[in-house]
């Protein structure tokens, strides 16, 4: 069944977190979660799934990624995207930036952590490009990360 991408509701939730600790778990091991899995399923139920920013992809009625975005500082920014592991290289990261794309206002900037030699990638080969690194101080996690931003 092809992949279908629409809305987040709060019915995702679980899953949307399930996303999010599964993927960070196997794809980022150098830049461990902060907050446990407890908490991360309360935040994405409480906070993110409802502020209304979030879209997830369905394969076979199954949420397999999502994207979360915002806007501030006179940017749009993607917050989030993530890939559930075993569905990575098959588009949807893809589809979920063609959502980003054509529903944010430019410039749409992301951090990305330094190590994650995939992600980054995956952005530059869709038009973002490294605007400042850090040593990580400013993220929870304390690992270094890199700035990203794909102008109009």
């Amino acid at each position: 069944m092809t992949p279908h991408v629409r809305p987040a509701t709060s019915e995702d939730a679980p899953a949307v977190a399930e996303v999010l600790i599964e993927s960070r778990r196997v794809f980022l091991p150098y830049a461990p979660m902060v907050h446990p899995p407890a908490e991360v399923r309360s935040w994405v139920a409480h906070q993110l799934v409802p502020s209304g920013r979030v879209h997830v992809v369905l394969q076979d009625g199954r949420v397999v990624a999502f994207l979360a975005s915002s806007e501030h500082d006179a940017a749009s920014w993607i917050d989030h995207l993530y890939v559930l592991p075993g569905y990575e290289g098959r588009g949807l990261g893809r589809q979920l930036l063609d959502v980003a794309h054509n529903g944010l206002r430019p410039p749409i900037r992301l951090y990305t952590f330094q190590a994650n030699v995939g992600a980054r990638r995956f952005y530059e080969r869709h038009g973002y490009r490294a605007i400042q690194f850090s040593n990580g101080e400013a993220n929870e996690e304390r690992c270094p990360d890199v700035l990203y931003e794909r102008s109009a």
